[in-house]
């Protein structure tokens, strides 16, 4: 028996690939193991997002009114008729998307840029140790941490034209206007809009630009300190350039959200928002569960995203070769 265990072990070691067939399936299972533990939140990520817009892209691509919503499958083919109607600036419906669509730019070019200035500035006061920091950080993030519902509630209420705080503050206190205005509606709703944006917007820009100064050396701020450099060449030279990469990532988040933003002007407004700040989101649930055209809502909902993915894609195109420009 000695023997034959020898001469096994000497056929093993001259037959190198005896034994890789039973070690193999053994890497096979290790390496799949990553991709099976992924598999649920793939087929979660298919569920929930992935097959909802691929029934979108046809809902877009047919006549589904009001009539055919029992069983959509059999609405009529509308071909790219939903996307000429939405594309006629001459014509009424594509003429209030046009203004939908401006406002919305307006509205994420100032939220973006005044949450990311407020936010900055926060968080570059924030770096320097002095008593009371942490609750002062924790109170930046409140705005941040509460339920958007809630929120935007509550700036209802301040936004109240005869008891709300807003009046109150500006005209009984301050006397800055003649009367009580009307935040909610008219053009003014465009401002209360901005405000409720950039208030609950900015402490995520303030957490991002926080954690990217955590990775700039204390060391340069030394040395420029001893070289003669005030607090604005130090921004400007050190903190501002070493941000660039994060910056170029919340930027971009940013003005996905906001653009893409529903929650805040439908709690603010109600279904129906003001002409001022009629955004694309409430406008493209106006056009499909107001007026019942879910046809032409979802044709909007298709040219919205191509915008977005064309505006990413030249976004990141730009930045990449800026920072290889950079490097180089």
């Amino acid at each position: 028996m000695t023997t034959t265990a020898t001469e096994r072990a000497a056929v093993r070691k001259e037959s190198p690939g005896a034994d890789g067939p039973r070690r193999r399936p053994g890497r096979i299972r290790r390496a799949g193991l990553p991709y099976l533990l992924l598999l649920p939140a793939l087929i979660l990520e298919l569920l929930v997002h992935l097959v909802p817009m691929v029934i979108g892209i046809v809902m877009s691509f047919k006549e589904l009114t009001q009539f055919y919503i029992r069983d959509w499958g059999t609405a009529p083919w509308a071909g790219l008729d939903n996307y000429a109607m939405s594309v006629d600036f001459n014509a009424p419906v594509g003429e209030a998307l046009l203004h939908s669509f401006l406002v919305t730019v307006a509205f994420t070019l100032l939220s973006v840029g005044l949450c990311w200035l407020i936010g900055t500035a926060a968080a570059i006061s924030m770096q320097d140790t002095f008593r009371g920091r942490g609750l002062l950080r924790a109170l930046f993030l409140v705005p941040y941490a509460l339920p958007v519902y809630a929120a935007v509630i509550t700036w209802v209420f301040m936004f109240q034209h005869d008891n709300g705080l807003v009046n109150h503050v500006l005209h009984d206190q301050l006397h800055l206007t003649d009367k009580p205005s009307f935040w909610l509606i008219g053009d003014n709703s465009f401002y209360a809009l901005l405000t409720v944006s950039v208030w609950k917007g900015w402490p995520f820009a303030f957490l991002i630009v926080m954690a990217g100064l955590q990775n700039v050396p204390r060391e340069l701020y030394e040395a420029a300190a001893l070289d003669g450099a005030g607090v604005w060449q130090q921004i400007r030279r050190i903190t501002l350039p070493s941000l660039s990469a994060v910056n170029q990532v919340l930027v971009l988040v940013l003005f996905l959200w906001t653009f893409n933003d529903f929650n805040t002007p439908y709690v603010l407004f109600g279904k129906a928002a003001p002409e001022a700040a009629d955004l694309v989101s409430v406008h493209i649930y106006q056009a499909s569960f107001v007026t019942w055209n879910f046809g032409a809502g979802s044709a909007m909902s298709v040219l919205l995203l191509l915008f977005l993915l064309a505006v990413t894609g030249v976004y990141l195109a730009v930045t990449s070769r800026g920072r290889r420009t950079a490097d180089a």
